[in-house]
């Protein structure tokens, strides 16, 4: 037997995914594309739907207060999306309810002012008002990291850490040092020439630091996979071996040379299952079931569609203008931080499954600074909840492998759409949410690996490498968890002193898997062993893509439409 080649044995690391039958800024049909984003509509009403149905009842309010907030929240999701997409980062992503903003919220929620206020619909109110100030007030961070580019500069920023590590000796001995009779330039000269002082040049982020990020965007959220479809494995389970039969077995039968249930596997499964859902429901199967497998399992428990109107425009201030609290604002920030880090992994997660190059400082900046104006008009709305990157829809992206940016503003027409006629969105909005979790173990799947596609641009062969990410993505995961299971345990998170505002900062940092794995990953990269190490890190691969234009292709996928560079150049 001949020996093998090393080129034969390996993959050699790829800038873009081949796969994708459509990238960022190629696009389908039209008729394809808007079935596509239907598609898209489809799968975003899971959030939009479930994070009002959690927190409207603890607020006060009733059915019709709950369907007006589901079109609040579908309004502000496709204005969002057509705006991140249009002026953004341009990436195909859905920007829809982040659940980072639950714990804040609750906080708000259990205020003492608010709680003895004794008529539901006022408490309703004056709680949306407050939650509307707090998102307002906090929105000016994301706002101020994406405009002034702070965030990209940190995500390209260059560190000496031998100079700084030098100056601050200096700072800090420099009276000794002269009073020894020595002179500053003559130690900062000599502490250059020592060997393990050479200069160490580094990136903040790097491909090793992201894997983290990336991934636990996707394997972070498995408490809306599997233990949901555990509530109602009747018509959990059907709906995940149907969708993967038609995504993945049944990919290559084609309807007139169109790959029919690879595109629309979301919508064919949801479907049949739904009908099928429906059937168990009116026949009685769950007459006798608990409350939560009836919330999860009947077609008819959202009672969204006899309290929706048929007709109906969100506006801004609809439930009043807004108040404002330190409190509530600090305790909020902390939901906006998260929110930031996981869209930066969620960018980036898009950006490879629309076959696009990885978005340069300048452009991730001008996204996050979009998300931060996205988080304003949720404030002004009364979306009850932050925006962030929906990852579900950037897993749709590698599961249908259409990457394009159309349809994604396609869908954002619908959301608008369907947000004002009520009656018709809220059918759709009634499918069960066990249907949804089915999908999320598919497509937060795709999301996850994604993340550790990343590593083929760093040496896996470093026991340091190794190291980080086993580490980062333990910790990204057990912190979380626990976290989650003490509050399910106690009503209250770990952190609970009498600042609600810093039990809020450390329950809502501490409760996000990327925000954790973003912290331990980046500290330890940064830190550990940095000597000679930027090759092992990917940081050679990485370089090209810290300018605009370093790549020659960074202006096909982000280059503003309308010719609008020529106003906002990037820098």
């Amino acid at each position: 037997m001949t020996d093998m080649k090393p080129e034969e044995m390996s993959h050699p690391p790829m800038d873009q995914l081949l796969g994708m039958e459509y990238c960022i800024d190629s696009n389908p049909s039209w008729g394809g594309a808007i079935g596509l984003g239907f598609q898209h509509f489809i799968l975003c009403l899971g959030t939009a739907v479930m994070i009002p149905t959690l927190l409207v009842p603890l607020m006060g309010g009733n059915a019709h207060d709950k369907a007006k907030v589901v079109q609040t929240v579908l309004l502000v999701t496709g204005i969002n999306t057509m705006l991140q997409t249009l002026f953004g980062t341009r990436l195909p992503t859905v920007i829809g309810g982040s659940y980072a903003f639950v714990i804040p919220v609750v906080s708000i929620i259990s205020d003492p002012s608010l709680m003895q206020i004794a008529d539901d619909h006022t408490r309703f109110r004056m709680t949306m008002r407050a939650i509307q100030g707090a998102l307002i007030i906090s929105s000016c961070i994301q706002i101020i990291l994406g405009y002034s580019q702070l965030w990209g500069i940190c995500s390209s920023l260059i560190i000496d850490w031998q100079v700084i590590f030098c100056s601050f000796i200096i700072l800090a001995l420099g009276p000794l040092i002269i009073h020894s009779g020595f002179s500053i330039e003559e130690v900062g000269i000599t502490f250059r020439k020592r060997q393990y002082a050479d200069t160490i040049i580094n990136g903040f982020f790097s491909p090793l630091g992201m894997v983290p990020v990336v991934a636990l965007a996707g394997l972070g959220l498995f408490e809306r996979g599997f233990p949901v479809i555990g509530t109602c494995v009747e018509i959990g389970l059907p709906m995940l071996v149907l969708f993967v039969a038609l995504s993945q077995y049944l990919k290559h039968v084609q309807l007139r040379h169109f790959p029919i249930l690879e595109r629309f596997s979301v919508l064919i499964s949801i479907a049949l299952v739904w009908v099928y859902a429906h059937i168990l429901t009116v026949s009685g199967a769950y007459k006798h079931s608990s409350q939560l497998t009836q919330l999860n399992c009947r077609t008819d428990r959202a009672n969204l569609i006899t309290t929706a109107p048929w007709f109906g425009i969100p506006y801004p201030l609809q439930w009043g203008p807004p108040t404002f609290s330190a409190d509530h604002s600090f305790g909020m920030m902390a939901a906006v931080l998260v929110s930031l880090i996981e869209s930066t992994g969620a960018f980036k997660a898009a950006a490879r499954l629309a076959s696009a190059t990885p978005p340069p400082p300048f452009v991730l900046s001008r996204g996050i600074g979009w998300q931060g104006i996205g988080l304003l008009f949720n404030g002004l709305f009364g979306a009850v909840s932050g925006s962030t990157v929906s990852v579900e829809n950037v897993g749709l992206l590698g599961s249908t492998r259409i990457g394009s940016r159309r349809v994604i503003q396609i869908s954002a027409g619908f959301m608008i759409f369907f947000s004002i006629l009520g009656r018709f969105g809220a059918l759709f909005a009634s499918i069960p949410f066990t249907l949804f979790a089915a999908i999320y173990c598919v497509l937060f799947g795709y999301v996850g690996a994604v993340g550790l596609s990343f590593m083929q641009f760093t040496n896996m062969n470093s026991m340091r490498n190794l190291f980080i990410i086993g580490i980062s993505l333990f910790l990204g995961i057990s912190i979380p968890e626990y976290f989650f299971r003490f509050t399910v345990s106690y009503q209250h998170g770990p952190a609970h002193t009498r600042a609600g505002w810093f039990n809020d900062l450390i329950n809502t940092i501490f409760s996000s898997p990327p925000t954790v794995g973003f912290i331990i990953s980046v500290v330890l990269d940064n830190t550990l062993e940095m000597k000679n190490r930027a090759k092992d890190r990917g940081m050679p691969w990485w370089a090209r893509f810290r300018t605009f234009r370093g790549d020659s292709r960074n202006e096909e996928f982000y280059n503003l439409p309308f010719n609008l560079n020529r106003f906002f150049p990037p820098s």
